[in-house]
């Protein structure tokens, strides 16, 4: 073994450990644990309190956690000593044109609630989003954020009055009773709970330590009663709880949550799969590589065995979802980010088995990275929260089949963008040297594109069944269906172009990446920048700017490839 394969192995052995080292491996315990399995109603289902707390933290405060402290142990206090919390700075407030609307300050991005709500502006631009909402107009970035901040304010709110934790069911009734409602012993019990919790807390000694909660905190403590041991305090938590949720469930036992779903989905909030998945996929990438690099067996047995990992995880935590929700995973767009990956590395294995071509794993897996580290850093453009279905998706089988196939085939055309990105590196790098490379990358997109066009006509015409069954019309060109329809038009006229021999190796790598662009827009720009038409369940806001930027840089590289290859055909001729 020469001194290079043992530098490139020992690099990559140590890349490996270093991404393994950057990830947390257990999740933090704390004596307030029991508190997370409490059945709660929100957002029209049934979820674990665990869930409720990180949606409404990272709605209020932009992240799951705040210093150190867990989403339970934050929330949780917000009721029980909500003067404290009025003065910290919890309420995130991002967008540089609503601070200076409201003339705050520019070096922050959170501010106190007090410090809002008595702010005399925020009346006059909450005045104005009621005006635009009356109108019925699209509401631009600036109003999407104001609209946000009312839920911030609204919802913290709520959760120190007590509205907004529903906790107990009510015969031949949808709404479950807020705290704030409970009378006679569920009340009695529920005080039991937010005693034993504020033994726990103050056992563990985890209140904020900032801000003013730690200068409160020997005198808030004192009207508690004496400290117990950590372990005392969980433990009369858990009876407290337990004795709470057997109460709340004999008034409603069919309706109430099960053990079982609230310790998946606590289990799902702090295993993260998704995390694990892309960890695994980014080392299968790195193994490969080397594997190719260095002819080394044990490192493309490694990488298969990440590889399988990743994957299965992947399965894992759809899985899971799909447990939860009681539906496929494809109902918004965090769910749809998360699939397509799947999609990308399942084509990329059939592919991989019918050409012998290990580059398509590696960049299938390098996608996956993207898309699922993507839904990690964008919480608040890919909410991740399982929200019910809206009434027009509720046909599991329609969900099932239109929904699924139109978003798999996203993932076939993602796989040809990537190809299409890998293959014109080796055009930049050397054509000559790398044309067996390039060959088999172009055969491998033009595979791609076949799937992805195949599985995207199907989509659509089941779409147009789904439209009858639901809004009485096969087609009515609403602009979901109609940047859909555009997009396979776009990738027939490619393979045609292809087949007749109109379009070389060169042009359908770079095709590969333009074409994409109309997938975004389907995809995408539909949804978060046109917000019109019957498709509304998947309208969102934001990441324009960064959508914009990718396809940009995108149209930059095929541009410079372009101009740099032809002025070596030119200098060569």
């Amino acid at each position: 073994m020469n001194l290079k394969t043992k530098f490139n192995r020992l690099f990559c052995l140590s890349l490996v450990l270093f991404i393994l080292m950057g990830v947390p491996l257990q999740v933090t315990a704390s004596v307030a644990d029991p508190i997370k399995y409490l059945p709660v109603q929100d957002a029209g289902r049934i979820k674990p309190y665990d869930t409720f707390a990180r949606e409404a933290l990272e709605l209020v405060y932009g992240k799951s956690s705040y210093k150190g402290k867990t989403a339970v142990e934050v929330v949780s206090t917000w009721m029980v000593i909500p003067d404290l919390w009025d003065k910290i700075e919890i309420v995130e407030v991002r967008h540089s044109g609503v601070r200076e609307a409201l003339k705050l300050e520019e070096k922050r991005i959170h501010y106190s609630p007090i410090e809002l709500l008595n702010n005399i502006r925020i009346p006059l631009v909450m005045q104005e989003l009621r005006s635009m909402r009356e109108k019925g107009e699209k509401l631009n970035p600036y109003f999407q954020e104001v609209q946000r901040l009312e839920n911030q304010l609204s919802l913290y709110q709520a959760i120190k009055m007590g509205l907004a934790l529903r906790v107990v069911p009510q015969k031949e009734k949808d709404q479950w009773l807020a705290v704030s409602e409970l009378t006679g012993p569920l009340r009695e019990n529920f005080i039991q709970i937010t005693t034993d919790f504020v033994k726990a807390i103050a056992a563990q000694n985890s209140l904020p330590p900032k801000s003013g909660i730690q200068e409160s905190e020997d005198k808030y403590l004192g009207a508690m009663g004496s400290k117990i041991s950590p372990s005392q305090a969980q433990n009369t938590l858990k009876k407290a709880v337990t004795d709470f949720i057997e109460s709340a469930r004999a008034i409603d036992p069919l309706n109430y949550g099960t053990s079982l779903a609230m310790k998946l989905e606590v289990h799902y909030n702090q295993f993260h799969p998704f995390m694990w998945a892309w960890i695994a996929y980014l080392i299968c990438a790195i193994l490969l590589y080397s594997s190719g690099v260095n002819k080394n067996k044990l490192l493309k047995k490694l990488g298969w065995g990440f590889l399988w990992a990743a994957f299965l995880l992947h399965i894992y935590g759809m899985g899971l979802r799909v447990y939860l929700a009681g539906r496929p995973p494809v109902s918004n767009m965090y769910e749809t980010v998360v699939w397509v990956p799947w999609g990308c590395m399942l084509f990329a294995l059939i592919l991989n088995r019918w050409l012998k071509n290990q580059m398509v794993l590696i960049v299938a897996a390098l996608v996956a990275v993207f898309c699922l580290i993507l839904t990690d850093l964008s919480p608040t453009v890919l909410d991740d929260s399982i929200q019910p279905l809206e009434p027009v998706l509720r046909s599991t089988f329609w969900l099932s089949t239109h929904v699924l196939i139109i978003a798999i085939s996203y993932a076939a055309f993602f796989l040809a963008f990537a190809l299409g990105d890998w293959v014109l590196y080796l055009f930049l790098r050397d054509e000559k040297k790398y044309q067996t490379q390039i060959s088999e990358g172009v055969l491998a997109i033009y595979r791609s594109i076949q799937i992805g066009v195949v599985l995207l006509a199907i989509g659509i015409i089941l779409g147009g069944v789904w439209a009858d069954y639901s809004w009485g019309r096969f087609w009515g060109w609403d602009p979901k269906e109609t940047w859909a329809l555009i997009a396979l038009l776009g990738y027939i006229a490619l393979l045609h172009a292809r087949l007749v021999g109109w379009v070389n190796k060169f042009g359908l790598a770079a095709w590969s990446i333009l074409s994409f662009s109309l997938v975004i827009m389907a995809w995408y720009g539909v949804n978060f920048v046109l917000g019109a038409g019957l498709h509304s369940y998947g309208f969102g806001a934001g990441g324009v700017e960064y959508v914009t930027a990718f396809v940009a840089a995108h149209l930059c590289f095929v541009g410079f490839v372009f101009t740099v290859r032809n002025s070596r055909l030119g200098k060569s001729s």
